[in-house]
Order: structure tokens, then C-alpha cells, then sequence
């Protein structure tokens, strides 16, 4: 479950990652939208307990250096001390955070997003289906001066050093672009029927560009927010101003109760 803020003022990361009524951590053991492969893509709710994003945590914030700080750990968010009491004196004009549930790779602090490389940050809500059966062709096509700075096992580092291979420092869109494409080659190439999904957010301390993809249209839902938000604070009370110039990119409403005027659904990219 990823979260993105851009904000040319800065703002406490508590704000958005443990005050509102639904925050990253909130959603992080009780995460309520989803989509069902073949279901139309509007918002859809279960009616029972989704399972938690318990298997680590991270954030990354941009701060008076030329790349950004990062803290992750494995252990939940909702559980971590540390994670709570950073977000209350850490300020920045942009971050990223994620919860994680272990679809692929271990569990370990190398393969918890945001993952960082010079001023990027990179995450993904998603998986890339039989990513087993893929590795080894996606992993040959990193560049060789990249490699070395591969940690973890997971698909989506993979994905983010393919994304800086492509082009990303220069050419973001395109790089994103060419991601999803060599994935989807990869998939056609050896064979593999279960669908490539990502809700991606890359970020330089400027800029975010999210995308929302899946191989067969059902991708986990993503929203960004419009105009001045007031958001509605959880046990902390009180209402979350935030100034007109800050956006939010989120995988679901930070609130329990929300309207679309606030908060829209962005539409999923086609191949």
C-alpha cells in the first residue's frame, strides 16, 4: 500500500502517515479497497477483514540534501515506536511510504519499500506473476555499473533498477513505459499466464509520476487528491489541514469516510 505527498511547503509526515482517520498505518492492518480480476473497475469494498500489510514498512522524505533520507524495517508499522515518533518531528515538501505484504521475496529490511538510488525513490503496490519464471530474463537486462546495487530479492527493486536502466533520470515517462512493456515481453516470451499489476509511484524530490497498471485490467485502486484537503483525524482528534499547494497519491482514501469530489480515481494505463 503506497502513499506519495508533493508539497512545496513542508509538512509533518504524521499528517498523513499515522493521524488521519485511515492513514498508511491504519490501512496497514485494515486495508479496505481492492479490485477482483474481471470485476469493472470502479471502487470495490469487502465486507470482511482484508489481510493485514504486516511484513515491513518504509519511508522515504526529501529534506536539504541532494538525496533523500529512508527508514524501513519488518516489523508492522502499526507496531513500530520509532516509525511514530520520526513522523512527528520529521517535515518535508515530499515523501513516499509503503506497507507491505510479501507477495514475492523475503522478508527482510533490503526488499521493504521505497527503494532509493541517488535521488530516486521507487514503489509498487502489485506483483509480477510467476516472477520466479522471469527473474533471470529481467535481471540480464539491468545495466552492468546498476547491478551491483541490487540488495533484496524482490520484483519490485528489479522493476526499479530496469525503470533507471530505461531511462528514468531523464526520461521518466518513458522509462515507466518501457518497464511495463519489457515485463509484459517477458511474460509472452516464457510462456507465463498470471498477470503483471502495479500501482507505481517514482519520485526525485520534484517530481512524482504514478502509474497504475495490470496486465488483465484489474489493477489495485489508486487516487490522487484535489484542491485544499481537510482531512478527519483519527483518535488524535481534530481536523488535518493541509495547504492548497500539497497533493496526495494514495492506493485508498486516507479517511474512512470520504467524498470523490476530494479524492479521485486515477484510471488505469493501457498497454
Amino acid at each position: 500500500m503506497p502513499l506519495a505527498c508533493l508539497r512545496w511547503s513542508p509538512i509533518r509526515i504524521e499528517d498523513l502517515l499515522t493521524r488521519p482517520s485511515h492513514s498508511l498505518v491504519d490501512q496497514s492492518f485494515e486495508a479496505r479497497q481492492l479490485y477482483l480480476p474481471g470485476a469493472p473497475m470502479t471502487s470495490m469494498f469487502r465486507n470482511h477483514a482484508w489481510p493485514t500489510n504486516g511484513d515491513g514498512f518504509g519511508v522515504g522524505w526529501w529534506g536539504d540534501r541532494s538525496f533523500p533520507g529512508q527508514y524501513r524495517d519488518v516489523r508492522p508499522a502499526w507496531s513500530d515506536a520509532n516509525l511514530h515518533r520520526l513522523a512527528e518531528q520529521v517535515s518535508s515538501p515530499m515523501f513516499l511510504a509503503h506497507v507491505r505484504a510479501a507477495l514475492g521475496g523475503t522478508i527482510d529490511r533490503a526488499n521493504c519499500h521505497p527503494f532509493q538510488y541517488g535521488r530516486w525513490l521507487f514503489q509498487y503496490n502489485g506483483e509480477i506473476g510467476d516472477f520466479f519464471r522471469l527473474k533471470r530474463d529481467l535481471t540480464l537486462d539491468v545495466a552492468p555499473e546498476l547491478y551491483p546495487f541490487i540488495e533484496g530479492n524482490a520484483d519490485t527493486e528489479l522493476c526499479f533498477y530496469l525503470a533507471l536502466t530505461y531511462g528514468l533520470d531523464t526520461d521518466p515517462k518513458g522509462a515507466l513505459a518501457r518497464l511495463v512493456g519489457r515485463v509484459e515481453q517477458a511474460r509472452t516470451d516464457n510462456g507465463v499466464g498470471a498477470p503483471f499489476s502495479a500501482t507505481i509511484c517514482a519520485a526525485n524530490g520534484e517530481e512524482i509520476y504514478a502509474v497504475r497498471y495490470s496486465s488483465n485490467r484489474a489493477s489495485n485502486s489508486l487516487y490522487h487528491s484535489v484542491g485544499t484537503m481537510r482531512l478527519t483525524a483519527g483518535d488524535r482528534g481534530g481536523d488535518i489541514e493541509l495547504p492548497a499547494d500539497g497533493r496526495i497519491v494514495v492506493s485508498e482514501p486516507l479517511e474512512l469516510e470520504y467524498r470523490d469530489t476530494k479524492w479521485v480515481e486515477i484510471p488505469e494505463c493501457r498497454s
